[in-house]
């Protein structure tokens, strides 16, 4: 089957493109590598998405791959592996599984992932203790003890805002210095509640089924830091080289496309997390994906 649009990426993004797309009478595949949602199914409650005042990231998730299901859009649990551009402008994506499916156009919203630290068991305890974003899940560790590993401004950030409900913020940095900006650090510095700890390592998270702690080396001396919530802000990661023929990408690998998600190819439209911005939250990857799928459609209509 020939589909209007294709969409690689089942996460809000994707999923809100799909659900325009649909209404606008465009028939659409969404094709997603592991969850439908998104990174968002690992936060175990979502306070800042218009229209709930609280509800998991599973929920959430289920709740937009339902609303564009209802809307008539297909979808496939498959990774693509490659992207082939027929002569005649058909975008094929074939699949790991060999499966291939064809599209006139495609919207590529296949977001971006944390980087980790690489830490047994860290994959595990994502969702309970490991987070990467303090606006989404800050709220949830007031009052306690936390830390932030990062030297950008991002981990500055996020050290910022949890110094403003948690008990304790150790902001952890491998480093002398850090790599963000100076303003922030002269901010978190003045934070009674705040302490640097620097050239140092996370070697171990502790706690069976919850963070209760990590193992850190600082400076060659292990210590035990007391936690229950670890935000690992050391950057995020694209995975946009199947597409990186069909469209620009900066330096740090991501699509290098404004407000109105165009690409340098004709019918290939990018949004979320994997697009160059400068905020990057629910309610932005929602935004872009209204924006590329009615984009597609006058493309399409055209």
């Amino acid at each position: 089957m020939l589909y209007d649009i294709l969409i690689i990426g089942g996460g809000p993004a994707g999923l809100t493109a799909a659900t325009y797309a649909r209404r606008a009478g465009k028939s659409v595949l969404v094709i997603e590598k592991n969850a439908f949602g998104g990174q968002i199914t690992w936060s175990p409650k979502v306070e800042n998405f218009p229209g709930f005042l609280s509800l998991s990231g599973t929920e959430l998730g289920d709740k937009l791959l339902e609303q564009a299901m209802e809307q008539g859009a297909e979808v496939e649990l498959e990774e693509v592996v490659a992207l082939r551009v027929d002569p005649d402008g058909v975008k094929t994506a074939v699949c790991e599984s060999g499966a291939e499916f064809q599209g006139r156009a495609l919207i590529v919203a296949v977001g971006a992932k944390p980087r980790m630290l690489g830490l047994e068991r860290e994959a595990a305890l994502v969702g309970n203790g490991v987070c990467f974003c303090a606006v989404c899940d800050g709220a949830f560790y007031a009052g306690q003890d936390v830390a932030v590993c990062g030297g950008g401004s991002a981990a500055l950030q996020d050290a910022l805002l949890l110094s403003e409900k948690c008990r304790k913020v150790w902001l952890i940095h491998r480093r002398d210095s850090f790599r963000g900006e100076q303003k922030l650090v002269e901010a978190l510095e003045k934070r009674e509640n705040v302490e640097f700890i620097m050239n140092a390592r996370v070697l171990e998270l502790l706690g069976e089924n919850e963070l209760t702690g990590l193992v850190i080396d600082q400076n060659s001396v292990r210590r035990t830091l007391t936690v229950t919530g670890l935000f690992v802000a050391v950057g995020h990661q694209p995975d946009n080289r199947v597409f990186a023929g069909l469209m620009d990408l900066d330096t740090a690998g991501y699509a290098a496309s404004g407000e109105d998600c165009l690409t340098k190819s004709a019918g290939v439209f990018v949004a979320g997390d994997c697009r160059a911005k400068t905020v990057r939250q629910l309610t932005t990857a929602a935004a872009d994906g209204s924006v590329a799928a009615l984009a597609a459609c006058r493309w399409l209509d055209a």
